[in-house]
């Protein structure tokens, strides 16, 4: 006869379920992003030391995320999320993720996040620090290749840039593309066919500058002399991108370490937290030079 099972027993299994994260992203966009590489591997560092594991799901729109919780409560393998890319006005993950009893933890704004934990990056200290050194290199109208409008994320990084721009006298402009190669080489010619054409362009993630970079030189531009390029994310992409560009850069890894550690808390019942993370720091390289 097979014995009960305690509630502690219960408790404990439940202790050892594994950790969820849903992107929605190409596959192909996604094993060229450093970003999300290094914070997998800084969460699954943490939770392997706990007897956890990282359950992945990579899918391509909403719907296949949502899916993708009710089949993680459903088998009962997964017992905490961590929601990246948080919508506004509205996320629809927000609730369903409290309806199926997941721990959860946000990685956005604690305003764009409902009543979840957060862990947030301070995002117009992070713009801020981009266009002072842009202005101070003596730009004056500026670019910004920003991703998808519907993330919490990339509204509030548009608004501090619009900003800040502004505020020194400047000339914003920005375009939306899909944190891919193509998509930030397409935005960055939009930019640079409007009457007031950008000096300067700064992009949210590496790869999207790694890709403009690549297509504008291709075409004769030259890289700082005709365009200064700035990257919201570091790698060794934009290390070996000649030029070598100019990022903002953090540890991602760490970042991941701090985000499974607070959902870990979560798991075993502290109270909902707001994180901040350390801000990045601006590594000036060879992209970015005073405007011809």
């Amino acid at each position: 006869m097979t014995p009960a099972t305690s509630e502690a027993d219960t408790a404990a299994a439940a202790d050892h379920r594994a950790v969820g994260l849903v992107l929605r992203r190409p596959v192909r966009t996604l094993g060229i992003e450093a970003f999300y590489n290094d914070f997998m591997a800084g969460v699954e560092d943490v939770l392997t030391a706990h007897g956890r594991a990282l359950v992945l799901q990579v899918v391509p729109d909403m719907a296949s995320e949502l899916d993708a919780y009710h089949r993680w409560h459903e088998r009962g393998r997964v017992g905490a999320v961590l929601l990246v890319d948080v919508l506004v006005p509205e996320d629809p993950r927000l609730g369903l993720v409290d309806e199926l009893g997941f721990a959860a933890l946000a990685l956005a704004h604690p305003d764009d996040a409902g009543d979840h934990a957060v862990l947030w990056t301070d995002e117009s200290a992070v713009v801020q620090g981009a266009v002072d050194h842009l202005i101070a290199l003596g730009h004056s109208r500026i670019g910004r290749v920003a991703g998808p409008v519907g993330f919490s994320h990339t509204q509030r990084r548009t608004a501090a840039f619009t900003e800040a721009v502004r505020a020194v006298g400047g000339v914003p402009a920005v375009a939306n593309a899909d944190f891919s190669p193509e998509g930030g080489a397409a935005a960055a010619d939009e930019l640079l066919r409007s009457d007031a054409a950008p000096t300067a362009v700064m992009f949210d993630n590496d790869v999207m500058a790694a890709g403009a970079v690549d297509a504008l030189t291709a075409r004769g531009l030259r890289i700082p002399d005709d365009l200064s390029v700035l990257a919201g994310d570091d790698s060794v992409l934009c290390r070996v991108t000649r030029p070598p560009l100019t990022a903002m850069s953090r540890d991602i890894h760490a970042l991941g370490e701090q985000a499974a550690q607070a959902l870990l808390r979560l798991v075993d019942g502290a109270e909902r937290t707001v994180i901040a993370a350390v801000p990045p720091r601006l590594i000036a390289r060879e992209s970015t030079a005073t405007p011809r």
